[in-house]
């Protein structure tokens, strides 16, 4: 080695005429860099003896260049000749010692980390390994080139002429969960060659669609490259959802319309939905890879730098923090950079909106040992310049129970809130009272707000991709996943979830009703809270899965209209009119979706922000609270101190709002009537309704008594203060 090899390359920078060699140039960025005459590579691989960029031909013959300079544990060169479309990978070369975790093999070509595009599919998965028999045995000697895809070269994104981010404020964000493949792979109103595409998501129609029921943002299931794992191949499986990534700069080819244009298409889909008014937010997985365990294959980071990559134990084996075989090492600065690079990439090259990351726990677990906040990952995330800009949303758990972390996030946070999930289905459900159910319904105060978040932090739902569709959660009483392959052992067995007397699809018109009115008040609850609502496509439209709660594979070969696919020609029309309604009647109400949290002040009414009457209209007392058989709550929220505020950035004035939720049979409601208030309430919303509009809009006197008859959520608006 010689004693020049980790200086930077400017300290020792000749010209091609002095020297008649390839101009190093400069080892960031990493991945391929298309310049006027030809390519620069880079790529993290500190502790190789040696890498070689393999550039492939049309017609798939390899030639390798080695890369000749190291700055920074950084392998790089220019090769001239190289242009956009140009197919590539790696080889390292260097020492084979598993037990440190040093998995070098040249004779396993590697997807390069930083690849903008991936091109191929996998051939024999044994040609991955980078072992013979033995994870810790002998390496193998098979060449695995032929058998894995290869990264593309992209030329530059233009950046110029796009439409305006959205900037939806978070008090108005409305998030909505989509699988891009699934939401349009049968719908008949996109054209049938754009269906299941990143296209098919810019049409009109579905355009339209979002629009009308007042969708602010969507919530992509995830679009990296994604490569299924090798025990979901071997029963003849792909993975369906994407937690697999493969490559995290590279758009799924997988949603592309024309095989090769998915970086085109996402921009495209992306400036659509912008132009509607429309933020996109990806579902990122920085938490583990696509390589699994020691003994999976060696795609990319594997054979490139495991130990500083991924979180190994004393013998070299994966720590397994993920319930995936293995997890990114969130303190190497490997990691780190790899992160940060990808999501700049993605929000300035590609114009996306924010990032809600996977098992984000993980990121916050230096070592896999205690949650810390302030961990290396977050904060390098949370204090960027580009995307402390963006939206930032955790899971906020993994696989393990110390990393179950709802509430501990940094201020720069929202959380996905399970703790509401969970409440919410089993109130409806008829499993619980109204204690737990007033803090949820105020923005979860006592998860969030200890660190000095605002009620937007919360992310409220009751159905996302991983679970029962709202549709399936009053259908079925256990899960249904035989059609995983797994014998029906995974998915959660914990889903507060009835059938309403039959399991699985009934056309008697009494379970129907019952069922329709069970969903109705789920929605109408996640809508009206305080917090940040996010749905899961489809509930909108009567989306099933037949019970499976755990829809994360279909068959290998299955096209995307058999891969879980939304029903469009099936879909519930009133449902999507009472949710369209919902979501208007948020939007009109900013009582209903403040920016602080409600603390009983005085408002200039002299009045607190918000009360709390049982079914007489009588102001809770501890009693009641801790009283588990009381099923209805009304909740009262003075208008004249929203705490919300205009572009302007003025303070809304608002007429207060009365919101009552009963969850069991016929009774009879008293409406609150606090002895101060003069005011009638307009009922606006009645989610017994099958399309949400009241039978009956004349306002009420406070005290009248009103009728149910069944499980309702009521949203009155009142006529004066």
């Amino acid at each position: 080695m010689s004693p020049n090899d980790d200086l930077p390359s400017t300290s020792r920078r000749t010209s091609d005429r002095e020297s008649g060699a390839n101009p190093p140039g400069s080892p960031f960025p990493l991945g391929a860099t298309a310049l006027s005459t030809g390519t620069q590579f880079a790529v993290h691989a500190p502790e190789a003896d040696g890498v070689e960029v393999c550039l492939v031909d049309p017609d798939g013959g390899e030639r390798r260049v080695e890369l000749t300079t190291r700055t920074f544990g950084v392998r790089h060169a220019f090769v001239p000749g190289v242009r956009p479309g140009d197919r590539y990978g790696f080889r390292a070369h260097g020492r084979w010692d598993p037990h440190s975790g040093r998995r070098f093999n040249g004779a396993k070509i590697l997807l390069d980390p930083a690849a903008r595009q991936v091109s191929g599919t996998f051939g024999d998965p044994s040609a991955l390994l980078a072992y013979e028999d033995d994870p810790f045995g002998a390496p193998s000697s098979r060449d695995s080139f032929g058998h894995l895809p290869l990264g593309v070269v992209c030329a530059a994104a233009d950046r110029v002429g796009r439409p305006a981010r959205p900037d939806v404020p978070w008090d108005r964000t409305v998030l909505y969960e989509l699988h891009v493949g699934s939401f349009t792979a049968r719908n008949p109103a996109v054209p049938e060659h754009l269906r299941g595409t990143y296209l098919g998501l810019a049409e009109p129609a579905v355009l339209e669609h979002l629009a009308r029921i007042g969708i602010t943002s969507v919530e992509l299931l995830p679009v990296h490259t994604t490569f299924t794992e090798p025990g979901v191949r071997a029963r003849g499986m792909r993975n369906h959802w994407g937690y697999s990534t493969g490559a995290y700069f590279a758009p799924d080819p997988r949603f592309a319309a024309v095989p090769g244009a998915e970086v085109d298409e996402f921009r495209t889909m992306v400036d659509a939905l912008h132009a509607a008014g429309i933020e996109v937010i990806l579902d990122v997985v920085y938490n583990h890879t696509c390589e699994s365990a020691v003994d999976g294959p060696s795609i990319s980071w594997r054979g490139l730098d495991a130990p500083g990559y991924y979180l190994l134990d004393g013998r070299g084996s994966d720590v397994d923090l993920t319930g995936c075989g293995n997890t990114l090492d969130s303190a190497s600065p490997a990691v780190v950079r790899m992160a940060c690079d990808s999501l700049r990439y993605w929000v300035e090259d590609m114009g996306v909106d924010g990032f809600r990351f996977d098992l984000a726990s993980t990121l916050g677990r230096p070592g896999g040992w205690r949650f810390d906040s302030r961990a290396p990952l977050l904060t390098a995330v949370a204090t960027d310049p580009v995307l402390a800009r963006v939206k930032l949303i955790a899971e906020p758990w993994d696989a393990t129970g110390a990393g179950y972390q709802v509430g501990n996030f940094g201020v720069a946070w929202s959380e996905w809130n399970d703790r509401y999930r969970d409440t919410v289905r089993r109130f409806w459900a008829g499993q619980h009272g109204v204690r737990e159910l007033a803090s949820r319904l105020a923005g979860s105060e006592d998860l969030f707000a200890g660190n000095g978040r605002l009620p937007w932090a919360s992310i409220n739902f009751v159905t996302a991709h991983d679970g029962f569709t709202a549709r399936d959660l009053v259908s079925y009483e256990r899960k249904h996943n035989e059609a995983n392959g797994e014998e029906n052992r995974d998915g959660t067995d914990n889903n507060s979830s009835v059938n309403h007397g039959i399991e699985g699809p009934s056309e008697d018109p009494s379970v129907v009703e019952a069922r329709g009115r069970h969903v109705r008040a789920l929605l109408a609850t996640l809508t009206l809270s305080t917090g940040t609502p996010m749905l899961l496509a489809g509930d909108e439209l009567g989306h099933t899965q037949g019970g499976n709660n755990n829809a994360y594979c279909v068959a290998e070969n299955a096209p995307a209209a058999e891969s879980w696919a939304i029903d469009w020609d099936g879909a519930d029309q009133n449902m999507i009119r009472f949710v369209g309604r919902l979501l208007r009647v948020r939007a009109s109400a900013p009582t209903l979706r403040q920016q602080e949290f409600f603390t009983g002040r005085a408002t200039p009414t002299g009045r607190p922000d918000l009360v709390w009457f049982d079914s007489a209209g009588i102001e809770f007392d501890t009693d009641r609270w801790n009283d588990d058989s009381v099923r209805t709550i009304q909740a009262w929220v003075d208008g004249s101190d929203v705490r919300s505020y205009a572009s302007d950035g003025g303070q809304v004035d608002d007429a207060s709002s009365l919101l009552v939720l009963h969850s069991g049979g016929p009774a009879e409601i008293t409406l609150a009537c606090p002895s101060w208030s003069a005011s009638r309430f307009v009922p606006v919303l009645d989610s017994s309704c099958a399309d949400g509009v009241p039978a009956d809009t004349t306002a009420l006197e406070p005290g009248s008594t009103i009728s149910v008859t069944g499980s309702t959520v009521l949203v009155l608006r009142s006529a004066g203060r």
